[in-house]
């Protein structure tokens, strides 16, 4: 089995609605589908690489190569483990944590998109609040970080939700356009302090080594 070989395949995040996992091809060519049906009102742009202005095919097929390209990658002190997320047997979006020189930084970030038909259910702050139980809980991060530009209402919220708390902020160029982006931290005390969304992890031990641990 393919998880003999590349263990990750077998790690799996559940929360109450919600199944996180490495995707096979035919969740990775679900996932394409989400891209390629929209991610974002077309009229704001949330992501500092804009691969969401392409047409639907090639946004479709720019999210399968990432994926590929992150496993390609791997290395236990640069990784990025890109979930797919699953509700009620459909995949409906992707929550990614990553790390590097983990075993001696304890910090992890953190990045998702959910498709827009499912935008609204609360979805993103479970599925985050998943990865941050794999890395606290699991892992035994220190510290988590994230980052939303300052009219993402929605991922900011979802961020003050599990207790993350501002860090400065940076600049980018977005569309031809100075924007800002607000950094956001969470350390062990405030993770512990604001979760409140119960997860269960199945298959990680003999992921370890792929972290560095």
């Amino acid at each position: 089995m393919i998880k003999d070989h590349w263990p990750l395949y077998g790690l799996r995040l559940r929360t109450p609605r919600l199944e996180l996992r490495l995707p096979d091809q035919d969740d990775l060519a679900a996932l394409a589908d989400r891209a390629a049906e929209g991610v974002h009102d077309a009229a704001t742009q949330p992501f500092t690489a804009a691969w969401t202005d392409a047409e639907p095919a090639q946004r479709a097929r720019s999210t399968m190569q990432w994926h590929w390209s992150m496993l390609g990658r791997w290395a236990p002190d640069d990784w990025s483990l890109n979930f797919v997320t699953v509700a009620d047997g459909v995949v409906v979006g992707t929550q990614d944590v990553r790390a590097r020189h983990f075993a001696t930084l304890r910090e992890v970030g953190t990045g998702s998109w959910l498709g827009r038909a499912h935008h609204g259910r609360g979805y993103g702050t479970e599925m985050r609040a998943a990865v941050l139980h794999l890395a606290f809980e699991e892992l035994g991060a220190e510290y988590a970080t994230s980052a939303a530009f300052a009219d993402n209402d929605a991922s900011y919220g979802v961020s003050r939700k599990l207790g993350y708390a501002d860090d400065g902020i940076d600049r980018h160029l977005v569309r031809g356009a100075a924007v800002v982006s607000r950094r956001l931290r969470l350390d062990r005390a405030g993770w512990a302090a604001a979760r409140t969304v119960p997860v269960t992890v199945e298959g990680l031990a003999p992921c370890l080594p792929m972290f560095g641990l």
